[in-house]
């Protein structure tokens, strides 16, 4: 299968300090991939060079095998976003919104309403196709981002904390239109500091820290590596300490050590033991 997305040796630094240092990484074509990292990792920093919007200091970066550096251009129309914050006009409507990104991307007018239809369709909005964006929830503003994003057919996406803000009926819902989108061709490239969306939705995950991939795989790999049970001990300073075991029966065996003044939970391990063991941090977005 070959890469969509391809990093060598990319690296930046602002005044001397470096952000990106040595980053390498591919990203299958059709795959759904996590980008984790605690606050400054430098996410935020790889999210702008991989859309174009900050040069690299060194390294190369290929999208679908057009550099990005180089040809900045053509490597736009392969790639679609779904930032963060809110980047919706206001004052129009979710069609109009729609149709407005259409005509920049220099579509037909026969093209643009039919791909407008088709996407509204796509995302669950025709029957709000002619609402305000303030007259609509948060997970219709973001599933509007989504519909958006694909109007120029993009093989890949790029989602940037897609589900911020949203409670967790509205979460799952867009979780549902990710794994569609996946499924039906597109490679989806997911920052996100919820650990749970990145082990629901992703194929592999990377864990960026200073800089750098310190960790890469199927979340169920890298928790075997771990250890697939997690020991929680709180101690009597209210203090917790963690121990992870391959299995319940070894998890079980050191339990029968522990004094009875502590008090413990024995569970399945998780992607946030993993990131937090491996970063010392609870991811924060940057």
């Amino acid at each position: 299968m070959s890469a969509m997305i391809e990093i060598s040796g990319l690296r930046k630094s602002y005044s001397g300090k470096m952000v990106v240092d040595g980053l390498d990484l591919s990203v299958d074509r059709g795959e759904l991939f996590g980008f984790l990292g605690p606050n400054g990792a430098g996410k935020t920093t790889t999210i702008r060079i991989l859309t174009t919007l900050t040069k690299p200091t060194s390294g190369q970066v290929l999208i679908n095998g057009i550099d990005v550096t180089r040809d900045p251009a053509s490597v736009k129309s392969e790639f679609g976003i779904v930032q963060q914050h809110l980047s919706l006009n206001r004052d129009l409507t979710i069609a109009e919104n729609l149709e407005l990104h259409a005509r920049m991307h220099h579509l037909s007018g026969r093209e643009r309403k039919e791909r407008i239809e088709e996407l509204l369709d796509y995302v669950e909005l025709s029957d709000h196709a002619d609402y305000l964006i303030d007259d609509v929830s948060g997970g219709m503003k973001r599933r509007a981002m989504i519909a958006r994003a694909l109007i120029h057919r993009p093989k890949l996406l790029f989602l940037d904390e897609p589900t911020v803000g949203l409670d967790a009926q509205t979460r799952r819902r867009v979780w549902d239109l990710i794994r569609k989108m996946n499924s039906d061709g597109t490679t989806v490239f997911l920052t996100t500091h919820y650990i749970e969306e990145a082990e629901a939705l992703c194929q592999r995950v990377g864990v960026l820290h200073h800089g750098s991939i310190i960790a890469i795989g199927s979340p169920l790999n890298l928790r075997m590596k771990l250890g697939m049970i997690t020991v929680e001990i709180t101690l009597n300073g209210n203090s917790t300490q963690y121990r992870y075991f391959p299995d319940r029966a070894q998890a079980a065996q050191f339990l029968q050590t522990l004094t009875t003044t502590e008090r413990v939970i024995m569970r399945e391990s998780n992607l946030e033991d993993v990131f937090v063991e491996l970063t010392g941090q609870k991811v924060l977005g940057d």
